[in-house]
């Protein structure tokens, strides 16, 4: 049996991979094995939020029916960023926190995340042992014992306050474009900006429970580059459904990519000294741009697997503060526990507004080498790498570009399919081998 978690929670077709029954039992699931052991007088304490789906409606009620009936009080925080359920539940002291997202995924997706106490995400050990638990017979608490659910709408308040208050520079001058992919921070996202300063056009702020992520935020950039031209905006900030991950585009529509987005701020924090052990950890799928550029300003890079997740594995063992992935996961471990988009966006443009250089410029410290990344669909990627036929084409292709490029192929951890990336010195010739190598996986992995 394929195992329930992937890199990022337990994420499938809402109703019909992903049930309220599977919701429910995953909640008391969690409930049994987050609640703390001791202080046997209280009760556990979670909070719950979600991005606009309108499959989010009837998920969310079926967690916290489950969290409540196995004696959890819920604290339900509507709709917010997962990055602000994460803060709240460290802000209140919560036992752990449920986030009910599947972030950059179409509409019909959804997801269910949890955090451990303080915000954090789960380690694999205790997602197998929450795993393990659902379906599990139980004891069932009555009477006085059973949860209460409080509906709280504070906590995006809180959160605008809390990252206002780790912005280096106010926004003041500076004109830019929002796009909120009409998720999760169509509201906080434009309060937050315009707090602290910036002249915001907004756009992608208008959920209807079905629009998320359409054509718009951080997977579909056109609207945004567009917008950015029409204002003559010095910036675009691109956001996904659940507001964890940031895009930008500079003042001429170009993007700005996540890669790009932690050259700037790695070297704002060297030269402010915060940046811890003058390290950046960042995923192999970052662009080797990014490696040379660190390398030549006397950063260490450190890589992980890809998934914001094992990124903050990485930061945490090895006491660093800034990592991230090129999609726009940007860790700042000083300022939170998981990728967070408004903070990513604020720091980008609080730098802006240091230097007062334009966006293209300071990403300019980076020159990404052409990468092309190709997502096969319909293959059975658990075969992915046991594949010898797979395997010996790869090394092909890593001959041919002789040092002077990468091939990386791996299944998903969050979508049914498999991601063939080569870098290579000419675009032509990394579309080539990534059109190749795609033909391979389909041809050997066929379903």
């Amino acid at each position: 049996m394929a195992r329930l978690f992937g890199t990022d929670g337990v994420r499938g077709l809402a109703n019909g991979d992903l049930t309220a029954e599977l919701a429910l039992d995953l909640s008391v699931a969690a409930a049994h094995v987050l609640r703390p052991t001791a202080d046997v007088g209280r009760r556990a304490l979670a909070v719950v939020g979600r991005d606009p789906r309108a499959s989010g409606e009837f998920l969310s009620a079926a967690v916290m029916a489950g969290l409540a009936s196995a004696g959890v009080d819920v604290r339900d925080v509507g709709v917010l960023p997962t990055p602000a359920v994460a803060f709240l539940t460290g802000a209140s002291d919560a036992d752990f926190g449920v986030m009910l997202s599947a972030s950059h995924n179409p509409m019909p997706d959804n997801g269910i995340k949890f955090f451990a106490r303080g915000g954090h995400k789960l380690d694999d050990a205790v997602e197998d042992r929450i795993e393990a638990e659902v379906g599990a017979q139980w004891r069932r608490p009555q009477g006085a014992d059973v949860g209460r659910v409080q509906a709280s709408d504070s906590g995006g308040d809180q959160y605008v306050k809390h990252l206002l208050s780790v912005l280096p520079h106010r926004l003041d001058g500076l004109r830019v474009v929002l796009d909120c992919a009409h998720g999760a921070a169509s509201v906080v996202g434009p309060q937050l900006l315009r707090a602290a300063g910036a002249q915001v056009v907004v756009i992608g702020a208008d959920p209807d429970g079905y629009n998320i992520n359409d054509g718009c935020g951080s997977t579909h950039l056109a609207g945004l580059q567009e917008a950015v031209l029409a204002a003559g905006a010095d910036a675009g900030i691109a956001l996904d459904g659940d507001a964890d991950r940031c895009l930008a585009v500079d003042a001429a529509g170009q993007v700005v990519d996540g890669d790009q987005i932690m050259a700037v701020l790695a070297l704002a924090m060297l030269e402010q000294g915060t940046l811890a052990k003058r390290t950046l950890v960042v995923t192999v799928m970052s662009n080797l741009g990014l490696m040379l550029a660190m390398e030549r300003a006397g950063v260490s890079v450190v890589q992980a697997g890809v998934g914001d997740r094992y990124v903050l594995e990485q930061m945490r063992a090895g006491g660093y503060n800034l990592g991230g992935e090129q999609s726009g996961h940007v860790i700042v471990s000083d300022h939170g526990t998981t990728g967070d988009g408004l903070l990513t966006g604020l720091l980008l443009l609080g730098r802006l507004v240091q230097t007062a250089r334009p966006l293209a410029e300071l990403a300019g410290v980076m020159q990404r080498l052409p990468q092309v990344l190709v997502n096969v669909r319909d293959v059975d990627k658990s075969r992915a790498d046991d594949d010898p036929a797979l395997s010996a084409a790869v090394r092909c292709a890593q001959d041919e570009l002789a040092g002077q490029g990468r091939v990386l192929l791996r299944p998903s951890g969050t979508e049914a399919l498999v991601r063939v990336m080569v870098e290579a010195p000419q675009a032509t010739q990394a579309q080539a081998l990534a059109d190749r190598l795609a033909g391979v996986v389909r041809e050997r992995l066929a379903l």
